[in-house]
């Protein structure tokens, strides 16, 4: 027929007739268009979040609603979860520069550290541990209590015994003051499978506690012995900062934990008590200033904003995420 343009296509997916080629640039332009408006919403969208979260910073950096870091306040520094290595949420780096904070403050008139874990690396206890003392000589006229929420134990309580005062509730788990070492033995299930262990090592001890290999008394006893000089600093380390508020019972240096009832009749807690109530009623500081170790803005913004779009995305397709 005359006048058609016989440059034709078929869109993808359409039974139609096929439509001229200008169509389709007319079709693929119309859709770049909603592209871009998309694009558009979604910059302000970011920009809007991102305002937030700054928004949100400058709130959180005054201490919450009506708390300012140039009035009087007491200062917290939390500790939550497994001490670990210098990587780690938890550890001597990022608490001790919380610390150092909250002691630097000119308003604050005194630091709680609240602490809720199970322990973790001694060596990293031991730096903060060191750290609370060397802050406190600094800066004697700012206490830091330590204040149990519900475990306190080893490398926790190993940390908390630096402070002036320790504080828990009556069913708060305190104590564990012990190190261990653990691993597994596969000689026997290897043994009845068959298998075969060739280890190369220069240096006759460099396979110690090889869980594959059967245990010689000798390396097992030097284990045990490095164990005991470590357990042995962990018991200095609380006879220097508790002093005689501890009791003579043998048990404390044991490895056992108990509730904080029990812990007050060992010394190793002073009094029953919260956050609010150390801030109030010891401190005597209401106001509360939290100097505790927080990802950067734009980390945390980025963290945040994969999470919120990870999860709209799984939930478009019918799915749901878990953390277990």
């Amino acid at each position: 027929m005359l006048g058609r343009n016989k440059n034709t296509a078929a869109l993808p997916g359409s039974h139609s007739a096929p439509v001229t080629s200008s169509e389709v640039m007319e079709r693929l332009a119309e859709d770049y268009m909603k592209d871009r408006k998309w694009r558009r919403v979604f910059k302000f969208i970011l920009l809007g979040l991102f305002l937030l979260y700054i928004v949100s910073a400058i709130f959180l950096a005054s201490g919450g609603a009506g708390v300012s870091t140039s009035q009087p306040h007491t200062a917290l520094v939390e500790l939550n979860g497994v001490i670990s290595t210098a990587q780690g949420d938890v550890s001597a780096d990022k608490l001790n520069a919380s610390l150092k904070r909250a002691f630097e403050a000119k308003m604050s008139k005194g630091i709680v550290l609240r602490i809720n874990s199970p322990g973790g690396s001694p060596v990293q206890s031991d730096l903060i541990n060191a750290e609370i003392g060397r802050l406190r000589g600094l800066y004697p006229g700012k206490p830091l209590h330590v204040v149990v929420s519900d475990v306190c134990a080893s490398g926790g309580y190993y940390i908390a015994a630096a402070a002036d005062q320790i504080y828990a509730n009556p069913s708060s788990i305190v104590g564990s003051i012990g190190v261990r070492m653990d691993g597994f033995g596969f000689v026997g299930a290897m043994d009845k499978l068959g298998v075969e262990r060739r280890s190369l090592t220069a240096g006759e001890n460099k396979a110690i506690l090889d869980p594959f290999l059967p245990v010689k008394e000798s390396q097992q006893a030097h284990a045990k012995e490095m164990l005991a000089i470590v357990h042995q600093q962990f018991i200095n380390r609380v006879k220097a900062g508790r002093g005689e508020r501890l009791s003579d019972s043998p048990e404390i240096f044991s490895g056992l934990f108990w509730s904080g009832e029990q812990a007050k009749e060992l010394g190793l807690i002073d009094e029953f008590g919260s956050l609010d109530y150390v801030a109030r009623e010891v401190i005597g500081q209401e106001a509360i200033v939290d100097y505790s170790y927080k990802p950067d803005l734009l980390t945390q913004f980025a963290q945040d904003l994969g999470i919120s779009i990870g999860a709209k995305v799984v939930s478009a397709f019918g799915g749901q995420l878990k953390l277990n």
